[in-house]
């Protein structure tokens, strides 16, 4: 992870990583370079050796003693032709160059989920069965496929801080859960959401540096204004993807960044987010703006989510795509980009009956070219591929209840 042009703009390269088949590749480097610095040594050692033996025999005695058996004989060893008499050789035929081939470029796959939050069902099967028993190994193969994966990380990593006073719900994870997210190949973490703060200051900061180890950018909050509203850039096949995160729903104002640090970056005044856009416009080929909005377990939208959306894409976004509802909600097209108003859950409690991760696929000038969804469910804490009739259920609701947007059969989403 490295500062890119200023201190609010996080640029990764290497991403989407196996962390642990990285340390691995790292540690195989370094043996192979010892043992080739080895081999170039002895090699070396050894032209030396024979280098100053070949040396020794030209200039010693017993060479002029080979010349003189010859002249007492009368003899001379014939002499070497004179090169400027010696025949010459056939000029070759000019060939033709070798006709320079350009490496074809690459589309680039991004991959969001909705939100994420590692319960104790998710710890336990986790424990039990590392990565493959929170994400089946079909929808693991899905996401690790992706160029770029990114999640709404909506809890704190921490085992410190006090729980906040009257919340229904309240998330911490132990933050040795990271590996989770490294094992799936998370790339960026949204932390603009109602649950970071959960547990207080000090729990948001130990999300911070919990994520910072691992190598998982986040956006959405942070340690003042500036990280909370920092872009976080992925280069990837020769074009930059940018992401930027903000919440309108908070419990209290104290969660405002704004009011009191760490925080969340807040959009209830869309204000500083469309300011962020409009900055990040210039500095990306695409930009991806997640936000936390609208209204818990329903598909109907605020009167607010299409105004806002609309504002984001003017401000120079590619893509909204929305969480916090805990339920899919439609899809619109606004000046031909796609809004995406709630994902849903993606890794949550035991069951989640129907969910989607989206999947935009970038042309290597920075267009989308095309869209597909990735539908799932969870039973038993386990998030899962659907198939068959289970995905054509949620492709048929989401083209249902979207405004001018269709989803065909096998999950690709166009504009109507």
């Amino acid at each position: 992870m490295a500062l890119g042009d200023d201190r609010r703009t996080v640029t990764i390269k290497n991403n989407h990583r196996d962390h642990r088949k990285v340390l691995r590749r790292r540690t195989q480097v370094k043996i192979s370079l010892v043992l080739i610095a080895v081999a170039l040594l002895l090699v070396a050692g050894i032209y030396f050796r024979v280098d100053q033996t070949v040396l020794g025999i030209i200039g010693s005695e017993r060479t002029a003693e080979f010349f003189d058996v010859f002249k007492q004989k009368g003899e001379a060893p014939a002499a070497e032709p004179d090169v400027a008499e010696a025949a010459p050789e056939a000029e070759e035929e000019p060939q033709e160059p070798e006709p320079v081939v350009e490496e074809k470029k690459k589309d680039t796959s991004v991959i969001v989920t909705g939100d994420v939050e590692i319960s104790t069902y998710v710890q336990r099967n986790y424990d039990a069965s590392g990565a493959e028993g929170v994400v089946s190994p079909e929808l693991m193969k899905k996401l690790k496929s992706a160029d770029v994966l990114e999640i709404n990380n909506e809890f704190a990593f921490s085992t410190r801080g006090t729980q906040a006073p009257d919340k229904q719900f309240t998330f911490r994870v132990d933050p040795k859960y990271v590996s989770l997210l490294t094992e799936m190949g998370v790339d960026v973490a949204g932390l603009a959401n109602n649950h970071v703060l959960d547990y207080g200051k000090e729990a948001l900061s130990d999300t911070f540096s919990t994520l910072r180890d691992a190598g998982i950018p986040y956006t959405g909050a942070g340690e003042s204004i500036d990280e909370a509203s920092q872009l976080i850039v992925v280069e990837q096949n020769g074009i930059k993807i940018g992401f930027l995160a903000a919440s309108r729903v908070i419990p209290v104002t104290s969660w405002d960044v704004a009011n009191s640090q760490p925080g969340v970056l807040t959009c209830y005044d869309t204000t500083r987010l469309i300011q962020n856009i409009k900055e990040a416009r210039d500095k990306v080929d695409y930009l991806i703006v997640c936000v936390h909005w609208g209204k818990e377990h329903t598909d109907v939208l605020t009167d607010y989510q299409p105004g806002n959306g609309h504002a984001y894409i003017d401000a120079g976004a590619d893509a909204v795509i929305g969480a916090h509802p805990h339920v899919l909600q439609g899809i619109e097209f606004y000046n031909g980009k796609p809004i995406f108003y709630s994902l849903g859950n993606f890794i949550f409690n035991e069951n989640i009956d129907r969910t989607a991760a989206v999947k935009l696929v970038i042309d290597p000038d920075g267009k989308l070219k095309k869209i597909k969804l990735i539908p799932a469910y969870a039973s038993g804490a386990t998030t899962r591929l659907a198939e068959g009739e289970k995905a054509a259920g949620i492709f048929s609701y989401l083209d249902s209840i979207s405004k001018n947007a269709t989803v065909t059969s096998d999950g690709t989403v166009k504009e109507k």
